[in-house]
């Protein structure tokens, strides 16, 4: 069966692996507090063209979510998120279980606009009950979209001009930044992004390590104990160096944007091969996920062979699923699922 369900079926890049077999048996200081750590944390600084930021590293994505969320809201705030969020949808809710409501919007294509934003404020300030209800405070995105989209340039500076008039916070889940980043259409540099939001991170699981995500706190109002948090949530982590070794593999010689570009252009072999069958895709993707519309019939004979995720019916005949491609994706496996694709 070959795996096409999501993005970290695979260990780490043996460029990664190398490094942490390198430096297996050095004794470091534990929790971050690391050479490797602070090695990678300025690499990630000079990529962001920041050296006044904040960087952290933290296991997981859901960690890193609940845990940047319990420390920028007080108790009676909440989180404004597309419908299709992971902090709505793929967190058990995580979020609420540190006390906050996720005030979901809907959104056909993954994305949360400016105007969004701005009636959801405004929905609710000008209510003269608004009191008696959890207050917008922190607007979680994702970059790139739990549906494949991005958010150019032009949208996300609107939607921090929207967010920074309005004193509400933006945080960028950026789980697969990298595939982001490296889209064919992304006019958005890790510098952009460290200019227009208040924290993001840069998603390691999903782009080639075996664990770990890279916070970056770019408002310093959201670092006070902000370690007794990560301490709290689970974050912490005893053999901190790991993440360090980590992502000083990705970033010391463009590992991250190598392995992020590699997977981009498998996932266009596929969506070019549903194209060429007429197959319509549930939103448009530039990215490692792809969300073609094939009849029924069609995936009966494609799940002898392949894993994909399923994701929604569409009529009686048709659904839509994922095909998600990765850093490690064979190319051979990628033209087997091309050739039974266009002879389904």
């Amino acid at each position: 069966m070959i795996r096409f369900n999501c993005d970290y079926s695979e260990g780490a890049h043996p460029r990664v692996l190398k490094k942490l077999i390198e430096t297996n048996l050095e004794q470091t200081p534990g929790y971050g507090e690391d050479e490797y750590c602070e090695k990678a944390a300025q690499l990630i600084k000079d990529e962001c063209k920041r050296q006044d930021i904040d960087v952290h590293f933290l296991v997981g994505g859901t960690q890193t979510n609940l845990t940047v969320v319990s420390a920028a809201l007080r108790p009676h705030q909440g989180v404004i998120s597309a419908s299709t969020g992971h902090v709505n949808v793929h967190e058990s809710g995580a979020i609420e279980a540190t006390g906050h409501k996720v005030l979901a919007i809907a959104s056909p294509d993954g994305k949360l606009t400016a105007e969004q934003i701005q009636t959801a404020y405004n929905d609710h300030f000008n209510d003269a009950t608004c009191e008696h209800m959890v207050q917008p405070k922190l607007v979680y995105i994702s970059q790139s979209t739990e549906l494949g989209s991005i958010y150019t340039k032009a949208e996300l500076t609107a939607i921090s001009e929207t967010c920074w008039k309005n004193d509400l916070i933006l945080y960028i889940d950026g789980a697969r930044l990298g595939s982001a980043l490296c889209a064919e259409n992304n006019d958005l540099s890790l510098h952009d992004i460290a200019q227009l939001c208040d924290a993001f991170y840069i998603g390691g699981t999903k782009n080639g390590i075996l664990f770990g995500e890279a916070l970056v706190i770019c408002n310093n109002r959201l670092n006070e104990d902000f370690r007794y948090l990560m301490k709290q949530k689970g974050g912490l982590l005893a053999k901190g160096r790991l993440l360090g070794v980590q992502y000083l593999a990705l970033f010391e010689d463009g590992l991250f944007y190598e392995m992020a570009s590699h997977e981009n252009k498998m996932a266009m072999l596929i969506k070019d091969a549903c194209i060429a069958k007429g197959y319509g895709f549930l939103t448009p993707s530039t990215t490692n996920q792809q969300f073609p519309i094939i009849p029924d019939e069609v995936l009966k004979e494609l799940e002898k062979d392949f894993e994909y995720a399923y994701i929604q019916r569409i009529n009686e005949s048709t659904s839509a699923v994922r095909f998600c491609t990765s850093w490690a994706t064979n190319k051979d496996d990628v033209d087997k699922l091309v050739a039974a694709i266009q002879i389904a």
